[in-house]
């Protein structure tokens, strides 16, 4: 199978595509995208931690200096609000604001969330059950992330109908070659979510609570504070990074397990394994398949130099799967210990939520085998058409 993003049967099981990949050599020219892949592990790994490649180009050179087409103005409120976030940054910028993010999201913010985590994760799950069954996104996967990340931001509970909406037509400008259509989705969403936050950004310098947003607003670190614009963008990144990834690898993680019987029953069996049953599934099916850089100095790659300029795909799903770094990796191994996932990036954008991600998965996971131990898919459910985002519409299950 070839490398093809836009064919349903490749997104429905790229892995095959992959193998090939990583057979093929350390990087591929990719013509329809105009990027470089880079499949294997080790590679992967080292590149995240690469200065020479960089998520924006922008601190160091204008569009014209790097060969490249300035967006669309029509686009100017997705990119402003993307732009200004600590995921499209590089240092001094990214330096400055992950700092002080970190001085508001501490290990204690997320531990002190455990408590309402599980109690909400047990509320969902007993109403599930009570149904008889259901669609398991829309009633645990779904509202479990969104409900934690926009109460540990202190959105009020009437105003969160919108959040995933919004997140979804953003998140799609994140796939290979976005339309216009979905450009435009992703505008007017940057406009709304933005005319909506600095709303309540200015409700809490009136009034600060003990919510997320208010501590970023005092953050402070040597004269630093973050922007306006920064707020913005770094309370977006929160909310869509808080569950997106989420909301799919719950999904993602129990068709899995439906596809492999022998692994849920010894789940069941055993549910001190959730830990490492949650890291596996990270791997085994990653839930953001690609992350892109650009090449801010030439760099060598495998005997192929890479021009300063390009834009390199770094596929996590291959990586994910590479014999070089996981001993069988195409088994699904719930036991695994050994298990150097690149599923929350590496480097200096390392995913700031993972620990919050991580206590999600389980919730979820361990209230599930609880409260459903016959939990079973009702048909095979539909994949979303996107690589890099990769999941599932729904999974319809019984109890």
């Amino acid at each position: 199978m070839d490398f093809d993003p836009w064919s349903p049967a490749f997104v429905a099981d790229p892995y095959p595509a992959y193998a090939e990949l990583r057979a093929r050599g350390r990087v591929h020219w990719f013509e329809p995208t105009r990027q470089y892949l880079v499949p294997r592990h080790a590679d992967v790994s080292a590149l995240l931690r690469d200065r020479r490649l960089g998520r924006t180009y922008r601190h160091r050179f204008t569009d014209e200096d790097f060969g490249r087409t300035p967006p669309p103005a029509a686009h100017e409120p997705f990119h402003t609000l993307n732009d200004h976030g600590m995921l499209d940054l590089e240092p001094p910028d990214h330096t400055r604001i992950r700092r002080l993010v970190s001085k508001a999201f501490t290990p204690r913010t997320v531990e002190r969330l455990r408590p309402y985590v599980h109690r909400l994760a047990d509320e969902l799950v007993g109403s599930l059950v009570a149904e008889g069954g259901g669609d398991l996104l829309t009633a645990v996967a779904e509202p479990l992330p969104v409900a934690v990340i926009a109460e540990m931001l202190g959105i009020p509970e009437a105003d969160r109908a919108p959040l995933r909406p919004w997140s979804a037509d953003i998140c799609g400008m994140y796939e290979l070659n976005p339309d216009e259509e979905t450009a435009a989705r992703a505008v007017r969403a940057s406009v709304e979510f933005s005319a909506y936050l600095r709303e309540l950004i200015a409700e809490r310098r009136a009034r600060p609570g003990e919510d997320l947003i208010s501590a970023l607003i005092a953050a402070h670190d040597e004269g630093d504070r973050l922007t306006g614009q920064e707020l913005v963008s770094t309370c977006v990144l929160l909310l869509n990074a808080g569950h997106e990834a989420t909301v799919n690898s719950t999904v993602g993680a129990w068709w899995t397990l439906f596809r492999h019987p022998e692994q849920l029953a010894a789940l069941r069996a055993d549910p001190g394994l959730v830990p490492t049953a949650v890291e596996e599934l990270l791997r085994y099916d990653t839930p953001l398949q690609l992350f892109e850089r650009w090449v801010l100095d030439d760099i060598e790659i495998g005997g192929t130099t890479v021009p300063r300029g390009s834009e390199i795909a770094l596929l996590f799903g291959s990586a994910n799967r590479d014999a070089d770094a996981f001993d069988r990796p195409d088994t699904l191994d719930l036991a695994r210990v050994d298990n150097p996932h690149i599923s929350f990036s590496a480097g200096i954008h390392y995913c700031v939520g993972a620990p919050l991600a991580r206590m999600e998965l389980a919730a979820s996971m361990t209230a599930l085998l609880e409260r459903a131990p016959e939990l079973r898919p009702v048909r095979e459910p539909e994949r979303r058409p996107g690589l890099v985002i990769r999941g599932l519409d729904g999974l319809l299950v019984e109890v």
